[in-house]
């Protein structure tokens, strides 16, 4: 990889697979990052291709793309390590996981449905910026059945530990048990949003299933299995539309 000029140090990180900008600013932030042995704390150092990059005293060197979309099954967690519970990478043959794959906007242990999983923080930090305007929708079986009045309530919004959580949707699906499925559409995402506007006003969420990201639908994709995409044509999915 030839960089004449040289690259910013947080979107070297990434193109490492060390992470998302958030991530990877802070490694640097927190002091984890050294070039040529020296510590940088300025994520917009610049970096040439001779130099060699650490993270936690390990070197990293920008890597081989991966963009996977797996159908995520309830009890998995979306992390790249856990004491307790098994991680999500783990669904992933051996020749997924010898790279440095991690969750782009993460479901829950409980959840289900579409993630993304890459290495590519670029990549991951796009699909997450509210200016792409990435919908996600989800299927979210309640407890008792919702009425109207109800509806109208959460589609008006709440606010929660300091952040307005508003859905862009809230509609009644036709499926069974009838007046209890519910389909929830959200632009930026909030740490298990969808659950906590429910239960602000009166519900539990029995399950959760992430059904859309962007224009990408998953339909017949079995929990636990994985398509694995190039860039652009994840990107045609997302953008264009695919059913999974």
């Amino acid at each position: 990889m030839k960089m004449e000029q040289g690259i910013r140090l947080n979107r070297y990180l990434a193109m490492c697979g060390a992470g998302a900008r958030r991530k990877v600013e802070s490694l640097i932030a927190e002091g984890r990052v050294r070039v040529d042995g020296k510590v940088v704390l300025m994520p917009g150092y610049r970096v040439g291709d001779t130099v060699r990059v650490t993270v936690d005293g390990i070197p990293v060197a920008p890597e081989e793309k991966k963009y996977i979309v797996i159908n995520k099954p309830s009890g998995w967690v979306c992390s790249v390590s856990d004491a307790f519970d098994p991680i999500i990478v783990d669904l992933l043959p051996e020749t997924c996981r010898q790279y440095r794959l991690f969750p782009v906007g993460r479901l829950d242990r409980e959840s289900e449905g579409l993630l993304i999983l890459t290495n590519d923080g670029e990549f991951a930090q796009e699909i997450l910026h509210p200016s792409k305007n990435i919908l996600r929708e989800y299927h979210v079986l309640l407890d008792r059945e919702i009425s109207r009045r109800e509806i109208r309530l959460w589609m008006a919004g709440t606010e929660l530990d300091g952040h307005f959580l508003k859905p862009l949707n809230v509609r009644v699906l036709e499926k069974e048990p009838r007046e209890r499925w519910v389909s929830v559409v959200i632009g930026e995402g909030v740490k298990r949003e969808v659950r906590r506007m429910a239960q602000a006003i009166g519900f539990q969420v029995l399950m959760l299933v992430r059904k859309r990201i962007g224009k990408m639908e998953l339909e017949n994709l079995p929990k636990g299995e994985f398509i694995e995409f190039s860039r652009s044509e994840l990107w045609r999915a997302i953008r264009s539309g695919r059913k999974i």
